[in-house]
């Protein structure tokens, strides 16, 4: 590439809650633009083809006291596994890719895990630093992002970083961004996606391929640093800028976002040996993805009589998300797997989505949102 990028990243605590050392943002900052709507409203819009969900933002939700109480019993619950499944990542993006690695976390799920990995990277005696920048269903990596990192750092460092996979989308539209930039560029960033969690089996560098609760995705931009999802607007992006992002330093009396990532590194110490026995493990095994997720996504589509994969959320990261941001329309939960779902039954009553048992479901949970939503609200 033989101009150089201008686009400028962003720090805490100018943008973000985060500490200026934990991340660098490849965002442009939208927070004084006008961007949510009403979640009826941007699912009528989305699945009438008149706008792409990343063109709007969702309302925030703000926990009621009785959720916010299920965040903190699912984070002093699962803080050490977060951070077991941290370790374990770690100890393979360094032996996979050595001590060059750069981390680059997808907007803005991955952000908080990418601070994990970094901050854990350094009891190793290692500095990996730490980027954050926007995907889009449909529309790709963030050109400009991607420009930016190739200027700074060989492409073939560049770990992407999320928190979980759920059907195995996002690592399918990263791996078509990263053959399509190939062919145009002859760059090669290498597309496997680094995660806490696999329960879609759609990549071959996880903590673990468990349908766990990491307690992240309970909540939205107040434990991701105070900032939205991500926006490609062409009426606010242009042809050089980063995708856009608001900070909502509103927010700020309910965020959690550095006691988040605080309390899961508190574990760190102690997970450390069991974390290198199981990447240890992980390496002598055939890790080879076997989509099992898209195939069992599929056959609830088909089940449902929905008839499009994008509209069938699963684990338990999408199901709450589908819960937070969209509309959803039933809520299937595993029996055996209940225990661990009081947030995502609690968000259901609250918005009065019916709660299906079924047995033997491939994940812990799934989301789904019926293909006449749009018609309905006519």
């Amino acid at each position: 590439m033989t101009s150089r990028t201008t686009a400028t990243p962003l720090h805490g605590p100018d943008f973000g809650s985060y500490a200026a050392d934990d991340v660098t943002w490849l965002l442009k900052d939208l927070s004084h633009a006008d961007l949510e709507a009403p979640v009826e409203e941007r699912e009528a819009a989305i699945q009438a083809g008149t706008a792409h969900y990343a063109e709007s933002l969702p309302v925030e939700y703000q926990p009621s006291p009785e959720y916010t109480a299920l965040f903190e019993k699912a984070l002093a619950e699962q803080a050490r596994r977060v951070a077991l499944a941290a370790g374990v990542l770690v100890h393979l993006v360094v032996d996979l890719r050595g001590d060059d690695a750069a981390l680059v976390s997808l907007a803005r799920a991955g952000t908080p895990i990418g601070i994990l990995l970094r901050r854990y990277a350094r009891r190793l005696g290692l500095d990996l630093p730490h980027y954050t920048m926007s995907i889009v269903r449909g529309r790709g990596l963030d050109q400009v992002a991607l420009r930016h990192l190739a200027e700074r750092h060989a492409p073939g460092d560049v770990v992407f970083v999320d928190g979980w996979t759920g059907k195995g989308a996002i690592s399918r539209e990263l791996t078509a961004a990263c053959a399509a930039l190939e062919q145009r560029t002859g760059q090669r960033f290498d597309p496997s996606l680094a995660v806490l969690a696999d329960p879609a089996n759609s990549t071959d560098v996880y903590g673990t391929r468990d349908d766990f609760l990491i307690p992240s995705a309970c909540l939205n931009s107040t434990v991701s640093g105070l900032v939205s999802r991500t926006v490609l607007n062409d009426r606010l992006i242009g042809p050089d800028d980063f995708h856009g992002a608001k900070f909502y330093a509103e927010l700020a009396p309910g965020d959690v976002s550095r006691r988040y990532v605080d309390e899961v590194e508190a574990h760190f110490d102690d997970v450390a040996d069991e974390a290198r026995a199981e990447a240890t493990r992980l390496l002598g095994t055939d890790r080879t993805p076997s989509w099992s997720g898209w195939q069992a996504v599929e056959e609830v589509s088909a089940a449902y009589g929905i008839g499009d994969v994008n509209l069938v959320k699963p684990g338990v990261g999408e199901t709450t998300r589908v819960l937070l941001r969209r509309v959803p329309w039933r809520i299937l939960v595993r029996p055996d797997r209940r225990h661990e779902l009081g947030h995502v039954e609690l968000l259901a009553e609250q918005r009065g989505v019916p709660v299906e048992v079924v047995e033997g479901l491939a994940f812990s949970c799934m989301g789904l949102i019926h293909p006449r939503f749009a018609q309905s609200e006519s």
